[in-house]
């Protein structure tokens, strides 16, 4: 697989991280994107041994988008130190189902990450093994098609918790489009409840949420990094459609 690199230096590399494929390895047994990054950095550096790749901001198999790196331990320790102290900037946009009815906003709730199902719940504040988590979006469109209404979010996020986008907004009744596991696998209908899909279906391969853009100070020069990709997918390309084939 040819990368798509979005910024390099000696410490950091970030990539775009096609739909489907794993962030790092997993029971899969898949190419996944640690794996990939090696196979480059030994094919293009002046290294006789495994290079070191740490992933930073771990993105769920059927998200895509923007994957930052670590190339040394040392430098993997500052970059999660921004990521502990909310010091990087994680912007996502997404396609959900529904109409979003406030322009802007944000959601914050407790979430229990169930790592035997591999699914996120919402819970009350105060259940044991909870986490905070906390998100705000814009909406950038509504569009309205014979399979329902859907809308075009931005999304930061504060926190970084385990399926967050997903399971906060399928609670809230708006799951992510072509989310099998928390909504309704892409067709409009009733709201997510934070479950597997029906019959317990693993998430489809490709839903609509992207890692759109990061910001950060660069641990070691202090430059202001912008790392940005516009999404692309099946759901933000028939965002533009004249009649989308939903």
């Amino acid at each position: 697989m040819k990368l798509d690199i979005v910024y390099e230096d000696k410490y950091m590399i970030a990539v775009v991280k096609p739909y489907g494929v794993p962030s790092q390895s997993d029971h899969s047994n898949r190419e996944d994107m640690v794996s990939i990054v090696k196979n480059y950095l030994f094919d293009h550096g002046d290294v006789d041994e495994e290079p070191y790749v740490a992933v930073i901001n771990r993105l769920d198999r059927p998200v895509a988008g923007i994957l930052l790196l670590a190339k040394t331990e040392e430098a993997a320790a500052k970059l999660s130190d921004l990521v502990q102290d909310r010091e990087i900037e994680k912007c996502y946009q997404a396609v959900v189902c529904g109409e979003v009815p406030e322009d802007e906003g944000s959601f914050t709730d407790w979430l229990v990450a169930d790592r035997k199902d591999n699914i996120s719940k919402v819970v009350p504040e105060g259940t044991k093994g909870a986490k905070k988590a906390v998100l705000s979006y814009e909406v950038l469109d509504v569009i309205e098609c014979d399979e329902g209404i859907f809308t075009y979010l931005l999304i930061r996020l504060e926190t970084g918790r385990h399926h967050q986008i997903r399971c906060q907004f399928a609670a809230h009744g708006f799951p992510i489009w072509g989310d099998v596991k928390y909504g309704t696998g892409g067709k409009a209908g009733k709201a997510g409840s934070g479950k597997k899909g029906r019959g317990g279906r693993k998430a489809a391969p490709e839903i609509g949420l992207y890692s759109t853009r990061m910001t950060f100070s660069h641990p070691y020069t202090g430059e202001e990094i912008f790392l940005h990709r516009e999404p692309e997918g099946r759901a933000f390309e028939l965002l533009d459609a004249e009649d989308p084939d939903w």
